[in-house]
């Protein structure tokens, strides 16, 4: 894999200086000069010349991308107005040198392609003279002190080397597209004094980074690639590519190996796919640019296309779902999706993502913006079409699955099932898991991740230790947990090495289903849970269909928790209420960060539990008690003396020294509440009686509603089942029959 004769770039590189820089900032004034220059061969790293050409006309002529070039012109205007600002790294996250430096490096940025647009050099002069200031210091910068100590991936500009290599690119970008300004002694200047420093930083100096199959090694490695093809050294384009020791043991194509699916979707969730698309895209793109023999957009069956679709199935109302390590913020319009949807469509040419491109509302100042834009003009997007569908997990797709069911029934509907892989670091101990989404809103929902991003106050805009004791923990989520404890004992490698068995997924004009399994969540308790996303067309109602069953040889306590959002309107049984102060419910484990506010033993029967959205509608959880269960009522606070966690609420179904048990569970969504009008429509559940039998494979659950109305859900659960497969069944002293996996019978 050798395509290069180029010498090591180590050969190349300067001594770091000793001396310690002591000012707190450096300011440089701007040179005040109106020279105009034309450029030379620059850009040529993601943009071409030939881009800036189509942009330097587009910006003569009416349209979103004149519109968006002279708001960002305008903005850029007044910010190189100012005094240049270096600050000594001296902050975490959210802290005034963090957020400056990131600042530094978009205005850089932005600033070179205002030069680009308009051969002002003013703009190119800017850059460079950051860049400079950058270069003056850069060698001088100890690791920064807000670093985790004794961690791997310290920065110096910021606390961590992720952030470090954020900044790189960006700013080769930004370099790129001055070069063709600068004399030779600010070129190396800039690249002795900077870029080549924080080259070997990021890569000879952070093995373990760089060559890390993980979110931080493709920033890492981008950034590292972008700057070779930059300053002309290919072979950190080839260790980039292959890893340090260009084995492909490492390396941004192992990667694009490891990391995703088959179908795109990326091991560490929808929040992180979001993030990482940003290096994977524009680091391709500076492929295509420089290396186009090596049909980088072709690489794995087209795999960087595909995670960008993918990345998009993964919301809901424009925002990602939330699981694993996730802020619940982050949407469709973030910049890393914004820069994936313009170059696809480039790409592509599928009218589809202009619809995204329409709603995302952001037209970018690139040559692939550009297309977006001017298809915008023309309203040539189609509607883009989310599916229901199941992401094979792991790089070969058979690591399990995260499954989404969607439907409408007077507004978009949305399950996500969540039988995936661990997610590395940032994945959660939540196997079997589920969140469910209607008119807009989460109904039944997941935590996502313990952290104020950016808020220095709150533990530096870090992860929070709540991220660990409880948002990471089993009892966070909407799955079973044994015996008060997480899954996997909470140990990461050993969930990395486990994963659930996607058992089946399949849909047809009105029902979505799923099932799947897992053994090794704990020692000797086997999981399984099968979900189903139901509508009546005839009654304009929707229904989840939850059967989820844990067997043991051993007696266990199994808790099966929802968390939901919106307010408690009633239950069909009596609730015991602490009134005057409240006991914490358990020790460990998120138990110590749970609040018991009440709790109820209902009769055997069915048990309902209604809630109320903000969205404007009721929610009843319908269940199946035996009688010896327990339904305990929570709040999120207990044991968290800083007020880091949101006091959420949830109700869990516990059973008690039993070695096996089955929880059926239905949520059906109903009526409307009117607060401004006055009216409330529907605020009962329709639900009368709801019954579970299993005869072998077959599962039945029957669901009662008022006016005699009875339906069952029929499925079979083996492995292997064929589509013309003959399943029969007694109910009631009738015999039902049904081909392949599943029926769903409206019993007249």
């Amino acid at each position: 894999m050798n395509f290069f004769n180029k010498t090591s770039f180590l050969s190349g590189l300067l001594p770091l200086s000793k001396r310690w820089l002591t000012a707190t900032f450096m300011v440089i004034s701007l040179v005040g000069v109106n020279q105009v220059v034309m450029a030379g061969t620059s850009p040529s790293l993601v943009e071409t010349t030939a881009d800036v050409a189509s942009m330097r006309s587009a910006i003569k002529h009416e349209g979103q991308f004149k519109r968006t070039f002279v708001a960002n012109k305008a903005s850029v205007d007044q910010q190189i107005a100012q005094a240049i600002t270096v600050p000594m790294p001296k902050d975490g996250g959210g802290g005034y040198t963090h957020e400056r430096h990131k600042k530094n490096y978009k205005l850089m940025y932005d600033a070179g392609m205002m030069y680009q647009l308009t051969n002002d050099v003013n703009y190119a002069n800017y850059v460079r003279d950051m860049l400079l200031t950058y270069a003056d210091i850069y060698p001088t910068l100890p690791l920064h002190p807000k670093r985790k100590m004794g961690k791997q991936n310290p920065g110096k500009l910021f606390w961590q080397s992720l952030n470090e290599a954020m900044w790189l690119v960006y700013t080769s970008q930004a370099y790129d597209l001055i070069l063709s300004t600068l004399n030779k002694q600010e070129k190396e200047k800039i690249e002795k004094g900077l870029f080549r420093p924080i080259v070997k930083f990021l890569s000879v100096d952070s093995p373990e980074t760089f060559n890390k199959v993980h979110n931080h090694g493709t920033w890492t490695t981008a950034a590292v690639g972008m700057t070779g093809y930059v300053l002309g050294e290919l072979e950190w384009v080839e260790q980039a590519l292959y890893g340090l020791d260009k084995s492909g043991k490492g390396g941004f194509l192992i990667q694009l190996d490891e990391l995703f699916s088959p179908q795109g979707y990326y091991n560490e969730g929808p929040y992180y796919q979001r993030f990482a698309l940003l290096p994977f895209v524009t680091f391709a793109k500076a492929i295509q640019t420089n290396q186009p023999e090596r049909k980088i957009f072709e690489y794995r069956d087209g795999i960087v296309l595909k995670a960008i679709d993918a990345t998009i199935q993964l919301s809901y109302n424009k925002l990602f779902f939330p699981i694993n390590d996730a802020i619940k913020s982050k949407g469709i319009d973030t910049i890393e999706l914004v820069n994936g949807v313009a170059v696809a469509y480039g790409l592509t040419k599928n009218a589809g993502l202009l619809d995204i491109a329409k709603q995302q509302d952001q037209i970018l100042l690139t040559g692939d913006g550009l297309k977006v834009a001017q298809a915008l003009d023309n309203k040539l997007e189609q509607p883009y079409q989310f599916k229901s569908v199941a992401f094979g997990d792991g790089n070969d797709g058979k690591q399990g699955a995260l499954v989404i069911m969607r439907q409408n029934v007077s507004g978009e509907q949305a399950v996500l099932f969540k039988p995936a892989a661990q997610g590395l670091g940032h994945g959660h101990f939540d196997k079997l898991t589920w969140q469910f989404y209607d008119r807009g809103e989460e109904i039944v929902s997941d935590y996502g991740a313990a952290r104020f991003l950016n808020v220095e106050a709150k533990y530096g805009g870090r992860y929070l230790p709540e991220n660990s004791t409880w948002a990471k923990q089993t009892i966070a989520h909407n799955t079973v947990v044994v015996d008060e404890k997480t899954h996997f004992n909470g140990n990461v490698k050993k969930g990395n090495a486990n994963h659930p068995e996607l058992l089946f997924f399949e849909k047809d004009e009105n029902i979505t289903i799923s099932s799947a399994s897992i053994d090794s969540a704990y020692k000797d308790v086997s999981l399984k849970r099968t979900m189903a996303l139901i509508k009546l067309p005839k009654e304009n109602k929707s229904f989840v269909v939850d059967v989820f069953e844990a067997a043991s040889k051993n007696k266990h306590q199994y808790d099966l928790p929802v968390h939901y959002k919106g307010h408690l309107i009633s239950t069909n049984f009596e609730l015991d209420t602490q009134l005057t102060s409240l006991p914490v419910l358990g020790k460990e484990n998120g138990y110590q960060h749970l609040w018991l506010k009440a709790q109820a033993q209902p009769k055997s029967g069915l048990s309902q539990i209604t809630w109320l959205n903000d969205n404007g509608r009721f929610y009843t959880n319908s269940s199946i008690m035996d009688g010896d269960s327990s339904l305990i009522f929570t709040q999120i606070g207990a044991n968290d003396p800083l007020f880091n966690l949101r006091n959420e609420n949830a109700f869990i179904n516990r059973k008690t020294k039993s070695k096996n048990h089955t929880f059926v569970n239905v949520l059906e969504t109903h009526g409307e509440y009117n607060p401004s009008k006055e009216f409330t429509i529907g605020a009962v559940s329709k639900v009368q009686k709801l019954s579970h039998k299993k005869v072998k494979n077959i599962d039945v659950v029957a669901i009662s509603l008022e006016g005699n109305k009875r339906y069952l859900l029929a499925f079979n659960s083996a492995k292997n089942v064929k589509a013309n497969q003959p399943n029969t069944f007694s109910f009631n002293g009738s015999t039902y029959q049904f081909d392949g996996r599943f029926k769903f019978f409206e019993i007249k």
